[in-house]
Protein backbone atom coordinates (compact mmCIF):
# COMPACT_ATOMS: atom_id res chain seq x y z
CA UNK A 1 0.00 0.00 0.00
CA UNK A 2 1.43 3.66 -0.78
CA UNK A 3 1.78 6.49 1.22
CA UNK A 4 -1.61 8.10 0.34
CA UNK A 5 -3.42 5.07 0.91
CA UNK A 6 -2.40 4.31 3.94
CA UNK A 7 -2.61 8.68 4.61
CA UNK A 8 -6.70 8.00 3.22
CA UNK A 9 -7.02 4.97 5.29
CA UNK A 10 -6.09 6.55 7.92
CA UNK A 11 -8.44 9.70 7.36
CA UNK A 12 -11.38 7.11 6.95
CA UNK A 13 -11.17 5.75 10.05
CA UNK A 14 -10.73 8.66 11.93
CA UNK A 15 -13.20 10.30 9.99
CA UNK A 16 -14.85 12.16 13.11
CA UNK A 17 -11.92 13.21 14.37
CA UNK A 18 -10.84 14.70 11.33
CA UNK A 19 -14.02 16.43 10.90
CA UNK A 20 -14.17 17.95 14.20
CA UNK A 21 -10.99 19.42 14.03
CA UNK A 22 -11.71 20.94 10.41
CA UNK A 23 -14.85 22.46 11.87
CA UNK A 24 -13.69 23.61 14.93
CA UNK A 25 -10.95 25.51 12.97
CA UNK A 26 -12.79 26.62 10.42
CA UNK A 27 -15.76 27.96 12.66
CA UNK A 28 -12.87 29.93 13.65
CA UNK A 29 -13.40 31.88 10.47
CA UNK A 30 -16.33 32.98 11.85
CA UNK A 31 -14.81 35.58 14.11
CA UNK A 32 -12.47 37.09 11.61
CA UNK A 33 -15.84 37.97 9.16
CA UNK A 34 -17.65 39.47 12.03
CA UNK A 35 -14.59 41.54 12.52
CA UNK A 36 -14.70 42.17 8.71
CA UNK A 37 -18.52 42.74 8.75
CA UNK A 38 -18.71 44.89 12.07
CA UNK A 39 -15.76 46.92 11.23
CA UNK A 40 -14.61 47.57 7.96
CA UNK A 41 -17.62 46.25 5.78
CA UNK A 42 -19.69 48.61 8.28
CA UNK A 43 -17.49 51.73 8.28
CA UNK A 44 -17.24 51.78 4.39
CA UNK A 45 -21.04 51.36 3.97
CA UNK A 46 -22.17 53.14 6.85
CA UNK A 47 -19.39 55.61 7.80
CA UNK A 48 -19.54 53.95 11.31
CA UNK A 49 -17.82 50.80 13.09
CA UNK A 50 -19.84 48.77 15.10
CA UNK A 51 -17.02 46.98 16.66
CA UNK A 52 -14.06 49.30 18.62
CA UNK A 53 -11.20 46.40 19.45
CA UNK A 54 -8.30 47.33 22.06
CA UNK A 55 -4.87 45.87 21.40
CA UNK A 56 -5.90 42.37 23.08
CA UNK A 57 -8.50 42.37 20.71
CA UNK A 58 -6.56 42.90 17.46
CA UNK A 59 -4.54 40.34 18.64
CA UNK A 60 -6.87 37.58 19.45
CA UNK A 61 -8.33 38.51 15.89
CA UNK A 62 -4.65 38.14 14.38
CA UNK A 63 -4.54 34.97 16.04
CA UNK A 64 -7.52 33.68 14.98
CA UNK A 65 -6.35 34.80 11.26
CA UNK A 66 -3.43 32.25 11.34
CA UNK A 67 -5.98 29.94 11.87
CA UNK A 68 -7.18 30.21 8.46
CA UNK A 69 -4.06 28.53 6.91
CA UNK A 70 -4.66 25.32 8.76
CA UNK A 71 -8.03 25.35 8.34
CA UNK A 72 -8.35 25.95 4.48
CA UNK A 73 -5.85 22.41 4.38
CA UNK A 74 -7.81 20.33 6.51
CA UNK A 75 -11.20 21.73 4.87
CA UNK A 76 -9.68 20.77 1.29
CA UNK A 77 -9.05 17.29 3.12
CA UNK A 78 -12.76 16.80 3.99
CA UNK A 79 -13.53 17.64 0.72
CA UNK A 80 -11.17 16.32 -1.51
CA UNK A 81 -11.55 12.64 0.69
CA UNK A 82 -15.55 13.05 0.03
CA UNK A 83 -14.53 13.39 -4.31
CA UNK A 84 -12.35 10.39 -3.74
CA UNK A 85 -15.91 8.41 -2.83
CA UNK A 86 -18.24 10.11 -4.99
CA UNK A 87 -18.06 12.98 -7.11
CA UNK A 88 -19.86 16.04 -6.41
CA UNK A 89 -20.15 19.60 -7.92
CA UNK A 90 -20.94 20.71 -4.66
CA UNK A 91 -17.68 19.55 -3.58
CA UNK A 92 -16.12 20.96 -6.53
CA UNK A 93 -17.14 24.47 -6.00
CA UNK A 94 -16.53 24.40 -1.90
CA UNK A 95 -12.97 23.18 -3.28
CA UNK A 96 -12.92 26.08 -5.05
CA UNK A 97 -14.32 28.66 -2.90
CA UNK A 98 -11.51 27.02 -0.21
CA UNK A 99 -8.78 27.77 -2.35
CA UNK A 100 -9.59 30.87 -3.28
CA UNK A 101 -8.69 32.20 -0.25
CA UNK A 102 -4.85 31.15 -0.66
CA UNK A 103 -5.15 34.28 -3.52
CA UNK A 104 -6.64 36.80 -0.59
CA UNK A 105 -4.26 35.85 2.13
CA UNK A 106 -1.09 35.95 -0.17
CA UNK A 107 -2.11 39.13 -2.23
CA UNK A 108 -5.33 41.04 -1.39
CA UNK A 109 -4.54 40.68 2.28
CA UNK A 110 -7.08 42.89 5.11
CA UNK A 111 -4.28 44.68 4.87
CA UNK A 112 -4.85 46.15 2.25
CA UNK A 113 -8.43 46.07 2.09
CA UNK A 114 -8.34 48.23 5.39
CA UNK A 115 -5.84 50.38 4.04
CA UNK A 116 -7.55 50.63 0.73
CA UNK A 117 -11.23 51.79 2.79
CA UNK A 118 -9.06 54.71 4.47
CA UNK A 119 -9.54 57.94 3.88
CA UNK A 120 -5.70 58.36 3.35
CA UNK A 121 -5.30 55.25 0.67
CA UNK A 122 -1.31 54.92 -0.09
CA UNK A 123 -2.30 52.08 -1.83
CA UNK A 124 -2.77 52.59 -5.89
CA UNK A 125 -4.90 49.26 -6.08
CA UNK A 126 -8.46 49.77 -7.13
CA UNK A 127 -11.28 50.28 -4.29
CA UNK A 128 -13.22 47.08 -6.66
CA UNK A 129 -10.18 44.57 -5.75
CA UNK A 130 -10.79 45.67 -2.16
CA UNK A 131 -14.27 44.53 -2.39
CA UNK A 132 -13.15 41.34 -4.02
CA UNK A 133 -11.02 40.76 -1.17
CA UNK A 134 -14.01 40.83 0.76
CA UNK A 135 -16.20 38.63 -1.30
CA UNK A 136 -13.79 36.12 -1.12
CA UNK A 137 -14.01 36.31 2.62
CA UNK A 138 -17.74 35.71 2.46
CA UNK A 139 -17.24 32.29 -0.07
CA UNK A 140 -16.05 30.75 3.33
CA UNK A 141 -19.53 30.89 4.52
CA UNK A 142 -21.32 28.32 3.07
CA UNK A 143 -18.53 25.89 3.60
CA UNK A 144 -18.28 26.30 6.93
CA UNK A 145 -22.28 25.52 6.96
CA UNK A 146 -21.79 22.43 5.22
CA UNK A 147 -18.65 21.53 7.35
CA UNK A 148 -20.75 21.89 10.51
CA UNK A 149 -23.27 20.40 9.45
CA UNK A 150 -20.90 17.07 8.60
CA UNK A 151 -19.64 17.62 11.52
CA UNK A 152 -23.28 17.16 13.62
CA UNK A 153 -24.37 14.48 11.33
CA UNK A 154 -20.75 12.62 12.07
CA UNK A 155 -21.25 12.83 15.79
CA UNK A 156 -25.19 11.96 15.67
CA UNK A 157 -24.17 9.06 13.75
CA UNK A 158 -21.40 8.14 16.50
CA UNK A 159 -24.50 8.40 19.10
CA UNK A 160 -26.74 6.95 16.85
CA UNK A 161 -25.34 3.95 14.70
CA UNK A 162 -28.16 2.95 12.39
CA UNK A 163 -29.51 -0.39 13.19
CA UNK A 164 -29.14 -3.49 10.32
CA UNK A 165 -31.83 -5.86 9.60
CA UNK A 166 -30.16 -9.22 9.47
CA UNK A 167 -30.49 -11.08 5.88
CA UNK A 168 -31.56 -14.85 5.83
Amino acid sequence: MNLWNKFWSWYDRHYKLNVAVTAILFSWQLVHLYWLTANVVANRLLGHSYLQTTDVWNTILILVDYTEIPALITTSLLYISELRKQFSWKNIWFLIFLNSQWLHLFWITDEFVVERFSDAAKVTLPVWLAWVAILIDYLELPVIYDTLKKFFKADFLARNPPQYQKQS
